[in-house]
């Protein structure tokens, strides 16, 4: 994927982000006094309410969508933060995968989301799978990859089926689930 690919869905962003630097540049220069060092400081320099950025593939379909209740930068050590943020992944032909979780951050140049505290995935019902939940504690995504793993417990439920593993792996491109260690499994029948 190229720089630009990654890039562009941020590009709306940028005039929003602009403005909030000219003002808090322009802020610091009329405080009166003496500053305290900006490396000693982690504020941030950009707040987003009610944030959504969606990122397009190479036909102008969207591919990947990201929301969140708010998202905050911080410029000391070009981190982001995400309260309550939703993921959504897409795939031509396939079911849709949601993840929410309750907290979350972006690498500084959004190569990697992590998703931290009651992590919640949803892959949607097809005509060939049913629904399939899984949760966790964290989850690391990867969009440029198409994936996604984790090193802690996870609980995955498909029909009657509950699976419970310790470390997972998922290719979103090619649907693939790799369960890595300490894996249980139980079927619960249907009721009569």
């Amino acid at each position: 994927m190229t720089l630009g690919s990654r890039v562009r869905p941020w590009l709306p962003l940028l005039p929003l982000l602009a403005l909030l630097s000219a003002t808090y540049w322009l802020n610091q220069q009329a405080a009166p006094g003496p500053a305290e060092p900006e490396n000693e400081r982690h504020d941030p320099d950009a707040i987003m309410e009610n944030f959504s950025a969606t990122s397009l593939n190479d036909q102008g379909v969207p591919d990947f969508i990201m929301d969140a209740t708010r998202l905050m930068h911080y410029p000391d050590d070009d981190s982001t933060t995400l309260d309550q943020p939703r993921i959504t992944m897409l795939s031509p032909g396939q079911p849709a995968i949601h993840a929410t979780a309750e907290h979350g951050s972006i690498s500084g140049k959004g190569e990697d989301i992590y998703l931290r505290d009651n992590v919640k995935v949803l892959r949607e019902a097809s005509a060939h799978q049913g629904q399939l939940t899984l949760q966790t504690e964290y989850l690391h995504i990867s969009p440029d990859q198409n994936l996604a793993n984790t090193d802690r417990a996870v609980t995955i439920v498909e029909a009657q089926n509950i699976v419970h593993a310790t470390g997972m792996e998922l290719n979103n491109k090619t649907r693939i689930l790799k369960l890595l260690s300490q894996v249980r499994s139980e079927h619960v029948p249907n009721k009569p």
